[in-house]
């Protein structure tokens, strides 16, 4: 299961650092449909949709662990009640007793007989002895099931709290486990990807196995869950003009997604953008998305809003792990529009 929630922030710190005077990545260095796939790539994908079903679950497993701990709240709550209960039927049993004691009912019946002054005052007498020892029968047995009632509790209550103490460990267990994994992989797909920058040349497209969405609307964000970083004509040292683009600030092997039908008119490998991919939409836009750690399309490819066309990375001139995502009326660069407002104008609020 994937995350479907987006979390926009505003990052202080610029990641995306182009420089418009570099040399641009050419065209023509990949060719369609060959090299081979990366196993790196593949895995980083898929632990990404672990990790992110992990996540799930473990929110699920917490929130879980809320209702368990209201649960134990609950149980101590009635435990309070029942000891309070517990004390009041000790003192009835006091006052019972005492009574009891007052009125000699230790003498059997046969003494009293013989000291009564009034046989009827005596039957009465012994009537009310009578229903002081049924009161007092009944007062021991509710003592008695009420304290069984309290240690059946007392074991519920902490058969909870320890369910929620093994579960809490399991889910983070399972969550660190798959979250190692997976920063292991992103660094190694990294790795392939500064040796396929350096190289000047791509690797080749790698298919991988997307989970079946259906997008209900035409324009999506170019990925799920972010932090907005450096923002379109944003200024600083890291340019040598604005920034042109909108980054979101992702880990390593975050699936790129196309932000809505078009064809992808350009891969490459090289230059201030390390790996890039472009895309022709109809209306005569263009948009691009740098600094890819993977691509998972080939040139003249059609592709469709949501698709995966590659994996963010930090390739090219870039300080660290995003995506610049960028909008153009041409497929070069220097032709950009505000991407934000480009998108909001199609239902995409960032």
């Amino acid at each position: 299961m994937r995350l479907t929630r987006r979390h926009p922030l505003l990052v202080a710190v610029p990641l995306c650092a182009l420089a418009v005077l570099a040399a641009r990545p050419a065209d023509g260095d990949h060719a369609p449909g060959h090299g081979s796939a990366s196993g790196v790539s593949a895995q980083v994908a898929r632990l990404y949709e672990e990790a992110a079903a992990a996540t799930e679950r473990y929110e699920a497993g917490r929130r879980k662990a809320e209702e368990q701990r209201g649960e134990a709240r609950r149980l101590e709550e009635e435990l309070d009640r029942e000891r309070r209960a517990m004390a009041g039927m000790h003192e009835d049993l006091g006052r019972i007793a005492s009574s009891q004691y007052r009125s000699g009912g230790g003498l059997p019946l046969a003494a009293h007989m013989i000291l009564a002054d009034d046989p009827e005052e005596l039957m009465r007498g012994q009537r009310a002895v009578w229903q002081a020892e049924l009161s007092l029968d009944r007062a021991i047995e509710r003592s008695e099931r009420a304290e069984a009632r309290l240690a059946r509790d007392e074991a519920r209550a902490a058969a909870a709290w320890k369910k929620l103490e093994k579960r809490n460990a399991e889910l983070a267990a399972l969550k660190k486990n798959i979250e190692r994994k997976l920063e292991t992989a992103r660094w190694r797909l990294q790795g392939q990807a500064n040796a396929s920058v350096a190289a000047g040349a791509c690797r080749g497209a790698t298919r991988l196995d997307q989970p079946e969405t259906r997008f209900t609307t035409s324009w999506v964000a170019p990925v799920e869950t972010y932090a907005l970083s450096a923002s379109y004509g944003s200024g600083g040292a890291r340019w040598a003009n604005r920034h042109t683009g909108q980054d979101f600030a992702v880990p390593i092997g975050t699936p790129v997604r196309a932000v809505g039908t078009g064809t992808v008119v350009k891969v490459s490998c090289g230059g201030a953008f390390g790996i890039e991919i472009v895309l022709r939409h109809p209306g005569g836009y263009y948009t691009q998305y740098a600094h890819l750690a993977a691509v998972a399309v080939d040139q003249g490819e059609r592709v469709s809003p949501g698709q995966w066309i590659g994996q963010s990375g930090t390739s090219g001139n870039s300080t660290g792990p995003h995506l610049h995502f960028e909008v153009r009326v041409t497929p070069e660069m220097g032709s950009a529009v505000n991407p934000v407002s480009w998108l909001a104008r199609r239902g995409v609020f960032l």
